[in-house]
């Protein structure tokens, strides 16, 4: 997983006025938790966070001080302005080469599906997947195979399960689904035989998911 540096200097004081005068001065306060120390209060500049906030893509954080300490984490909380949505508190979470975390990763789909060529639609309800593994091992992102995908049929996390990491959401979650829609048309290699359907394991049609349920 791609890395991003964070520069900032620890804080003298947290009370409620200091941190109003960081804000003011364009900084944001931030706090680190994990370990075995206690949690580390430091800032930085707001426009540090725009390729690790601002961006569809996860990364894991180097917190670079300037007395020269260094700490790897992730972005834990991040609380905005209810107005001007400007960042006003962020919280990271040390994280350790032997330790697994938890994290939400990017879902990316390949392929065009079946059903979408015969006129469906296909419809995410999972964006982001949240899986539990050892930081060197966690992807940037998780590729979803949707080509043999039929219209009525869904595609379950289970097809995206991996040794280097455990999907933390039920096996009958659904990434996405190929829905009907007014241009779908009947074409002759939608209807084939049980054998090739079988080669999606982790799809089933709307009417046999509805039994299940």
């Amino acid at each position: 997983m791609k890395s991003i540096t964070i520069k900032g200097s620890k804080r003298e004081s947290v009370g409620k006025k200091a941190t109003k005068a960081l804000r003011n001065a364009g900084q944001v306060p931030c706090v680190l938790y994990g370990g075995d120390a206690e949690p580390l209060h430091f800032t930085t500049e707001e426009i540090s966070f725009q390729h690790l906030v601002y961006t569809p893509d996860v990364h894991t954080v180097v917190i670079e001080l300037k007395s020269g300490e260094k700490y790897n984490a992730i972005l834990q909380d991040i609380q905005f302005h209810p107005v001007t949505d400007a960042i006003l508190h962020v919280d990271f979470y040390e994280i350790f080469d032997d330790k697994a975390i938890s994290m939400e990763i990017p879902i990316h789909t390949v392929g065009v599906a079946r059903g979408v060529k015969n006129g469906g639609v296909l419809r995410y309800n999972l964006r982001r997947l949240k899986v539990r593994g050892l930081p060197g091992a966690l992807p940037d992102y998780i590729e979803a195979d949707v080509t043999k995908l039929k219209i009525g049929q869904k595609l379950y996390v289970t097809a995206v399960e991996s040794e280097d990491y455990k999907i933390q959401h039920p096996d009958n979650t659904v990434i996405c689904q190929v829905r009907t829609s007014r241009n779908i048309v009947a074409l002759d290699d939608d209807d084939e035989d049980e054998d090739d359907a079988q080669d999606v394991p982790s799809t089933e049609t709307d009417d046999v998911a509805a039994v299940k349920e």
